[in-house]
């Protein structure tokens, strides 16, 4: 059953192409036929779309990324856009679908590799052994925080150097991290309450 909120120029094409099996659809079919309505065919067509075009996203995140977890990644983002923007007629040529994942995903990638690039300089930075906090006389002994500081997790760690050594806020640590807030204040107080373990124990022993 065709929806009558589908523009008109769609709903003849789409009206010969619903006695074809989604798999057999062409991609501008399956495409529309995911933003013609809420309906069962509509997400049995979101699945088709998916299983079309999320191998061809992996492999170009395999060619322009950094590893295979980040082109997986890569593939679920995309494909979660381009269905979004189906749903809502946000396509403007469904035929060109193709094309719009390609778009979306070199956009995608883009951003990816900000964030890989972000990651990269604060390592540089913080992570090198030119890079020393001396400690003042209010200070914990250094030969004490150090080993403590390197048990807790790279992440957790950079995000205790970025507050407290950079002093940067929640907000820029996660657009430096490709994170949020939220998770940048749990790793940073799951941070603290592991290095006060840490510490606190030494002092005992």
């Amino acid at each position: 059953m065709i929806d009558d909120s589908v523009p008109r120029r769609y709903r003849t094409a789409a009206m010969h192409s619903e006695s074809i099996p989604l798999a057999a659809r062409a991609d501008g079919a399956l495409a529309r036929a995911v933003s013609a309505a809420d309906t069962e065919e509509a997400s049995a067509a979101e699945t088709e779309l998916y299983r079309r075009f999320a191998p061809r996203v992996r492999l170009f995140g395999l060619k322009h990324l950094s590893d295979r977890a980040a082109a997986e990644d890569l593939a679920q983002q995309v494909m979660l856009v381009v269905i979004s923007r189906l749903r809502a007629g946000q396509v403007r040529d469904p035929d060109q679908v193709g094309s719009f994942v390609l778009g979306t995903s070199r956009m995608m990638a883009a951003g990816l590799r900000r964030v890989e690039r972000r990651r990269a300089a604060l390592h540089l930075r913080f992570d090198s052994p030119d890079e020393r906090v001396y400690a003042n006389d209010l200070s914990l002994d250094a030969t004490r925080i150090a080993p403590c500081l390197a048990a807790i997790r790279e992440r957790e760690r950079t995000i205790l150097l970025l507050t407290y050594y950079a002093e940067r806020s929640a907000s820029e640590i996660a657009d430096a991290l490709g994170s949020t807030p939220g998770a940048v204040r749990v790793g940073r107080h799951r941070a603290l309450a592991a290095m006060r373990e840490c510490i606190e124990g030494g002092k005992t022993s």
